[in-house]
Order: C-alpha cells, then sequence, then structure tokens
C-alpha cells in the first residue's frame, strides 16, 4: 500500500509537472484570464440517513487547501478566513494543507486562521503538506488556533436533546487511518461526519455509522482543460471533486484554496464549500 502511494505521488508530480513545462511561457497571461484568486462560494445540500431533526439545516464551511507559501500569500489567507467567517456557519471544518513549501509558512498561517470562530466549534485534520513542511509545528499551530485536531478520534455534537458525530483520521499519505479507533465510543445508531484529507480513504472506509466523509487533497485537478478534464490529480479521478457516492457511504471532495506545483488554476476555480445537512 505505501509502494502504491508513493508511486501515485510520484505520476502526479510528473504529470503536473509535464503540464508546467509547456505552459509556463504563458503562465502570466493564465494567472490573469483564469479564477486563482475568484473563490467560489458553493452551497452543497447533501442527505443524510438517520440525521436528528434537531440537525436538520446544519451548515459546516469547509477550509482546505490553503497552501499559503510562494503562491498564496498571507494577505489572501486572510481574505479568505474574512470570507469564511461572513458564511456564518454552525462550524467550521479545516481538512488539511495550510501550507506550501517551507516551514517557514506554517507558523503565520495558522495564527490567520485562529481568526476563525463558530458555535460549534473549529475542527481539522492534517494533509500530506501539513507533514512535509513540518507537522509538530502544524499541530502547535492548530492549538494556538483554537482548532480540534481529529487525528484518529471523534467528538459529540450537541443540539436539541440530540447528538451526531464529527470524526477524524489521518492523513492517507502520512500518517495512520484508525478509524475503528475513532469511532470505538460512537453508538451505532448515531450518524458521524468523518474529516480525511485524501479522498481515496473513501475506498477503505467501511463503517455503516460514517454517512459523509469530507476532504480536499485534489485541488479539483486545479489545472482542467475543456473537453480533457484535468491533467493530473494526486487521488483516483473519481474523486476530482464534488460529491461522489462510495458503496458505503458518499464524500463531498472540495476543490481547496490554493496551488502546488503550478501558480495558476485553470478550469478550477478555488472552493469554499458551506455543505448544509438535511435528513434524508
Amino acid at each position: 500500500m505505501a509502494g502504491d502511494q508513493t508511486e501515485s505521488r510520484r505520476v502526479f508530480l510528473k504529470r503536473l509537472g509535464w503540464a508546467a513545462a509547456g505552459m509556463v511561457a504563458g503562465g502570466a497571461g493564465l494567472d490573469i484570464a483564469y479564477e486563482k484568486h475568484w473563490v467560489e462560494v458553493t452551497g452543497p445540500r447533501i442527505a443524510i440517513p438517520g440525521l436528528p431533526e434537531a440537525f436538520e439545516g446544519l451548515r459546516l464551511c469547509h477550509v482546505t487547501d490553503v497552501h499559503h507559501g510562494p503562491y498564496l500569500p498571507l494577505d489572501r489567507v486572510r481574505e479568505i478566513v474574512r470570507l469564511a467567517l461572513r458564511q456564518a456557519p454552525d462550524a467550521f471544518v479545516v481538512t488539511g494543507d495550510m501550507s506550501h513549501r517551507s516551514e517557514r509558512y506554517v507558523p503565520p498561517v495558522w495564527r490567520a486562521l485562529g481568526e476563525l470562530r463558530a458555535p460549534m466549534g473549529v475542527w481539522c485534520v492534517m494533509g500530506n503538506h501539513d507533514h512535509w513542511h513540518g507537522i509538530e509545528a502544524s499541530r502547535r499551530g492548530a492549538v494556538e488556533a483554537g482548532m480540534v485536531e481529529l487525528r484518529n478520534r471523534a467528538a459529540p455534537l450537541q443540539r436539541g436533546g440530540s447528538r451526531i458525530w464529527l470524526a477524524g483520521v489521518g492523513d492517507l499519505w502520512e500518517d495512520e487511518q484508525d478509524l475503528a479507533g475513532a469511532l470505538r465510543h460512537v453508538p451505532r445508531d448515531e450518524a458521524v461526519v468523518l474529516l480525511t484529507h485524501n479522498p481515496d480513504f473513501a475506498d477503505q472506509m467501511d463503517d455503516p455509522r460514517v454517512k459523509l466523509m469530507l476532504a480536499g487533497h485534489s485541488h479539483g485537478g486545479q489545472v482542467s482543460l475543456p473537453l480533457l478534464g484535468p491533467i493530473a490529480v494526486p487521488c483516483k479521478r473519481k474523486y476530482t471533486r464534488g460529491l461522489v457516492q462510495t458503496d458505503v457511504s458518499q464524500i463531498y471532495i472540495c476543490r481547496g484554496l490554493g496551488m502546488a506545483t503550478v501558480p495558476f488554476r485553470m478550469g478550477s476555480r478555488p472552493e469554499l464549500a458551506v455543505i448544509e445537512l438535511t435528513r434524508a
């Protein structure tokens, strides 16, 4: 499994590198013409089997793949935070890859994200870049930002005398995924929303308590050509973007907010997803 994941990383970076080589001469034009600054606030309404009536309409603002670094400066992070706060969700969920290229970008991005506040809390899991650029610094940053990291653990959300659970697992490429351990205290008849950075974990997830998974990582392809679609994605293509049904659950893959490998987006606008839960 680890070898397959390493090969997936290698193939993804190689393909996107080829694309970058062919497009770098026009990169400045793409930067102007396309959408790296044009954040789309989406509002997917997702049916959750077994959702208690008290949680009808619960809104989760999904922040992922900020990639603060040479391609996305701190001023843009602050703009994203202000945009997210204007959505006034019940809770924020953050699914990793906050920094890019260097550990020096880690503390500033988490300080900026520390402005996020919601009535039902701010929750996170880490992504592969958070590991690559200093996982201990990332975890310290999350704590100082007032976030709760759901690393192979679950926490209840209470409303109107009812309860659902938020849970999370470690990054698929760089950490452990202990779903059984995370859900060991969750009753069999209560609904779980699971945070995972990498959507490929959906193929391993076989617990029927998990009614919805939320992931990033894909950037929606980041560079997606007309008719041809994404040049490359760092996960299975079926998990490129949007809501996908699995054999036992469903997963929403957010396109994320930043960039990796090349400093522009094409055909894949950055996304801030404000997910509304509804009863199935």
